[in-house]
C-alpha cells in the first residue's frame, strides 16, 4: 500500500480549493518571519545597550533613543564610511557592468577559436576561493601605488572574475535574433554602434540584475577594504567601519544596530526600485 494514498492532481486541487484568506494569512505569517530580524535590528538601533538584552525578542523600545543614530554618524564617523562606500560601490558597478556586458556579447555572439576553453576557464574561477589572490593582489597594488586609496579599493572589488554576471549576460545576448545585428551591420554600423546602441539597451533587465548583485556583493564587501585601508580609517567603507562599535572592553550594541540600519537603508531602496528588472533579469537568463 503506498504512504501517500492522495494523488498530487488531488492536492492541487485541495489546494486551490482554499479560501483566498488563508492564503494570504500563510503569506502574511512567512512575510513576517522573514523580515522580523531586520525589524529586530531597527528595534535594537532605537534601545540602549542593556536594554537589547533585557528586552530579549521585543521589537517595542519602552523610550526610542534617538541619540544612537547621532552617535553612529558623528562620534563613529559613519557619514565619512557612508561616502566612502558609495563612491566605491557605484564606480565598481559601472566598470562591473561595462566589463561583463562586453565580455558576455563577445562570447555570445561571435564564434572565435577557444571559446569554449575561454568559458571552461571562467566557470573553473568560480571555485577558487577569494583570500588565494589576496596575497598577489595587494602586492601588486603596492607596487603600483594603489594601496590605501578608494582607487585601489575600486579596482581590487571590481577586477574578479564576476563569472555570474558574465553568463547572465551571455545567456541574454544568446537569445536575441542575429537578424537584429545583421540589419545594424548591412546599414554601416560598427560593433561599437551595435552594442551600444542595439544589444545593451535591450539588456536592460540583465543590466538591473547585474547591477543589484554587483551592488550587495560591494557593499558588504568587508576583507578587501579592511586590506587595502588598514592604514588609512578615514578611508573605511560601513563594512568596515563597524569595528569602530567593538571597544577593548564592551561593544555599543545599539550603537552598531543604528549604524546597520543606517548602511542597509540604501541596499534596500535600490532593490524596490529595481526589483521588477531585477526578476525579469534572472527569468530571461535561464529561460535562455
Amino acid at each position: 500500500m503506498s504512504a501517500f494514498p492522495v494523488s498530487r492532481r488531488t492536492w492541487r486541487r485541495t489546494l486551490r480549493r482554499l479560501p483566498w484568506w488563508l492564503a494570504a494569512a500563510a503569506l502574511a505569517v512567512g512575510c513576517l518571519i522573514w523580515i522580523y530580524p531586520f525589524l529586530w535590528m531597527v528595534s535594537a538601533s532605537l534601545k540602549t545597550s542593556a536594554e537589547v538584552f533585557t528586552k530579549g525578542l521585543d521589537l517595542l523600545p519602552e523610550a526610542p533613543v534617538w541619540e544612537n543614530y547621532e552617535r553612529a554618524w558623528v562620534e563613529a564617523q559613519f557619514g565619512k564610511y557612508l561616502l566612502n562606500t558609495v563612491i566605491v560601490t557605484v564606480c565598481t558597478v559601472v566598470v562591473v557592468v561595462a566589463r561583463c556586458a562586453m565580455a558576455g556579447y563577445a562570447i555570445a555572439r561571435h564564434d572565435f577559436r577557444g571559446r569554449k576553453v575561454v568559458v571552461g576557464v571562467l566557470v573553473a574561477t568560480l571555485f577558487v576561493p577569494a583570500g588565494y589572490t589576496i596575497i598577489p593582489l595587494v602586492d601588486l597594488s603596492q607596487q603600483l601605488g594603489l594601496l590605501n586609496s578608494l582607487t585601489g579599493v575600486i579596482l581590487a572589488t571590481s577586477g574578479a572574475a564576476n563569472v555570474a554576471a558574465i553568463l547572465l549576460y551571455m545567456g541574454f545576448f544568446r537569445g536575441l535574433p542575429k537578424e537584429l545585428a545583421e540589419s545594424a551591420l548591412i546599414d554601416g554600423a560598427g560593433f561599437a554602434t551595435v552594442f551600444f546602441r542595439i544589444m545593451l539597451p535591450l539588456a536592460k533587465p540583465v543590466t538591473a540584475t547585474v547591477t543589484v548583485l554587483t551592488f550587495l556583493s560591494t557593499w558588504n564587501a568587508f576583507f578587501l577594504p579592511l586590506v587595502f585601508t588598514f592604514s588609512r580609517p578615514d578611508l573605511r567603507t560601513v563594512s568596515v567601519g563597524m569595528l569602530a562599535f567593538v571597544g577593548e572592553n564592551g561593544t555599543d550594541w545599539s550603537g552598531m544596530a543604528a549604524a546597520a540600519t543606517i548602511s542597509l537603508l540604501p541596499v534596500v531602496a535600490l532593490f524596490i526600485a529595481l526589483q521588477r528588472h531585477f526578476v525579469e533579469g534572472i527569468a530571461g537568463a535561464v529561460k535562455s
